[in-house]
């Protein structure tokens, strides 16, 4: 007799299609995880996505009666709803992939903690959510019963600053589509351009990207193109300021097959971080044959090895400089797109999803 499969509970309450990183990391994982046939995956989401359930998951969607357009709301659904939907649907596992789980465990959980930004720069988030951001991260990292980090650099700092054992840490490394995979669209920005993209919160360091086209003389300088704003872009004010309007192109969030176009046409991708969970738009760069350049921070070069260029972040002239350099040889920018794309392969969602169903395994046979 076959063995009855691990029901999994899947927080997806965050969940709008338009939050970046930890949508990326659902939109990889999940569809990964469908390959495991002792798994069986109930997603709990909000009003919107079980109205509209998303093709890439591998199972039904029960709704909590919550917007994920409610940052409020989703937050304290996830700390006080989510555990119980989980245990009256008769899950084995709850997984939370997205920061943040229950204040108290009904049952196993399992909760990725993609970074600790409220702890570790707390004058990093936006206004008064700092305290709640951080009070709802402590409560996480104490109640679950495993917790799953991108990085060595976030284990270090849920260890370190949240005092939780490393054995119950586990680093997961992100995946990245394969090539074929991501689909193509024919837009062209038209003149030579550096991609940068992410949301305008502060230590993404948009500002000090542009102060450092500033630094590269108006005669080679690129066009700068940054994505993923909503609404009245912050960064605008700021490129009137150093005059650069006719070098700077401020776009909204784009699409997945606009941002694979962007990638395929730019000379490079300019990563500026000042802190990150992980760096997802590293290895999606490289998968795209786009030659990175970045922050030299360590959790960079946990993602990027030596098959992207470096540059201290709080120093503009070492940005250009970092810039100029690649920009300015083919020969160069040929070679990192190689280097780029083989380091790319070795990051797999496939991989990242046979590590986590075995972290739902042992925590089945641990009960």
């Amino acid at each position: 007799m076959s063995a009855v499969p691990l029901r999994i509970a899947v927080d997806l309450v965050f969940y709008t299609g338009r939050k970046g990183g930890t949508e990326s990391y659902a939109r990889g994982l999940f569809p990964a995880l469908a390959a495991h046939d002792d798994l069986r995956f109930v997603g709990i989401g909000n009003r919107e996505l079980a109205e509209q359930p998303p093709a890439w998951f591998p199972g039904e969607i029960v709704s909590l009666p919550v917007s994920g357009e409610n940052r409020v709301a989703w937050a304290a659904a996830v700390a006080l709803a989510v555990g119980p939907r989980a245990l009256a649907i008769g899950a084995d596992i709850l997984h939370c992939p997205s920061n943040f789980g229950p204040a108290v465990r009904l049952l196993p959980t399992v909760v990725t903690v993609h970074d600790i930004l409220a702890i570790r720069h707390p004058e990093w988030v936006q206004g008064g959510l700092s305290r709640g951001v951080q009070a709802l991260t402590k409560a996480t990292v104490r109640a679950a019963g495993r917790i799953i980090t991108d990085s060595q650099a976030s284990a270090t700092d849920v260890h370190e600053l949240l005092g939780r054992p490393m054995a119950d840490i586990d680093v997961i490394h992100l995946g990245v589509k394969p090539v074929d995979v991501l689909a193509r669209t024919g837009e062209s920005v038209g003149r030579p351009y550096v991609l940068a993209g992410g949301n305008r919160m502060p230590h993404k360091n948009f500002d000090g990207l542009l102060e450092a086209w500033t630094f590269i003389p108006a005669a080679e300088r690129p066009k700068l193109v940054i994505t993923g704003s909503h609404g009245d872009d912050p960064l605008r004010p700021v490129v009137e300021r150093l005059g650069l309007t006719d070098d700077v192109e401020l776009r909204e969030w784009v699409s997945a097959d606009e941002l694979a176009t962007l990638y395929d046409q730019a000379s490079a991708y300019a990563f500026p971080t000042l802190f990150e969970g992980f760096g997802l738009p590293v290895l999606e760069a490289m998968a795209r044959g786009c030659p990175v350049i970045g922050s030299d921070i360590p959790v960079l070069h946990e993602v990027g090895g030596d098959d992207m260029a470096y540059f201290d972040p709080r120093d503009p002239a070492a940005i250009a400089t970092a810039i100029r350099k690649v920009v300015n040889d083919p020969d160069t920018q040929t070679a990192m797109a190689a280097a780029g794309r083989k380091r790319a392969e070795t990051f797999t969602w496939q991989r990242a999803a046979d590590a986590t169903a075995e972290i739902y395994r042992a925590m089945a046979s641990a009960r």
